[in-house]
C-alpha cells in the first residue's frame, strides 16, 4: 500500500473538543425546551452534519426548530475557540512528518465551514493542511462526498489515501469508496463499533498512529 495523502476527521481526532461540542448541544437543546438527553447521546452523534445530527437526536424537528438549535449551538460553542492545548499530543509533530515525506495532508469533518475555519486558526494547525471539506458545503458523513472531493482536488484514487477518524462514520464513508481507514480509540466510539466498517487498524495513540502511517 502506498498511501499518498491522509485525511483526518476533525473532533475527537486532531482535537479534544468532545465533550464541549456535547455540552453545546445539551445546553442549546433544553434552552429550546427539548428534554435533555444522556450526554452518550450528544457524543455519538458527533462527526454527523448539524442536520443529520439533530434529526437523529431529536426526531421530527422542523427547519425553524433545527436553525434555533443551530444558533444556540453556536453561541455556546463559539465562546470557547479550540486552542493549542486541545490538540492532542503529538499531532503536530505527525503533521510535520507527513509534511517532510511529501504527503499530502486533508480534513474531512462534520463541522461547519465557519467553525473549522475558527478551529484551524485558533488551534494554528490551518497551515498543514492542503485542502479541507466540511458538512454543510458538501454531503454530511458518512456519504463519501468529501472523501471523493479530496481525492478529485489531488487527482488520486481510494487506494491512494487513508482515512483517519474515531467514529463509524468516518469507517463508513471510507468504505464506501474502498478507501482504507484507521480507526482511533481516543475519541467517540468504541473499537467494537469501528470495526464493523473493516478498518486497515485501530490505533491506541497518535504514537502508534505515526508508526503505522510510515509503512503505509
Amino acid at each position: 500500500m502506498t498511501i499518498k495523502t491522509v485525511i483526518f476527521d476533525w473532533d475527537g481526532t486532531l482535537v479534544d473538543s468532545i465533550d464541549h461540542i456535547a455540552t453545546s448541544l445539551h445546553l442549546a437543546a433544553t434552552e429550546m425546551g427539548f428534554p435533555a438527553l444522556e450526554k452518550a447521546a450528544y457524543r455519538h452523534i458527533i462527526g454527523l452534519g448539524m442536520v443529520d445530527a439533530l434529526k437523529t437526536l431529536y426526531p421530527g424537528l422542523s427547519d425553524a426548530e433545527i436553525e434555533g438549535i443551530r444558533q444556540r449551538y453556536s453561541q455556546y460553542f463559539f465562546a470557547k475557540e479550540a486552542t493549542p492545548q486541545q490538540i492532542f499530543a503529538g499531532v503536530p509533530a505527525l503533521l510535520d512528518e507527513l509534511r517532510t515525506q511529501g504527503r499530502g495532508r486533508a480534513v474531512a469533518t462534520g463541522k461547519s465551514r465557519r467553525g473549522l475555519d475558527a478551529a484551524l486558526t485558533s488551534s494554528g494547525l490551518r497551515a498543514h493542511f492542503d485542502i479541507t471539506r466540511c458538512a454543510d458545503e458538501t454531503r454530511s458523513k458518512p456519504d463519501p462526498a468529501m472523501l471523493l472531493e479530496i481525492l478529485q482536488f489531488y487527482g488520486l484514487e481510494p487506494a491512494q489515501a487513508v482515512m483517519i477518524g474515531d467514529t463509524t462514520y468516518d469507517m463508513e464513508m471510507a468504505q464506501r469508496i474502498g478507501m482504507p481507514a484507521i480507526g482511533v480509540r481516543w475519541g467517540v466510539h468504541a473499537p467494537d463499533e469501528l470495526q464493523r466498517h473493516a478498518p486497515v487498524a485501530i490505533v491506541e495513540s497518535v504514537a502508534e498512529l505515526t508508526s503505522l502511517l510510515r509503512r503505509l
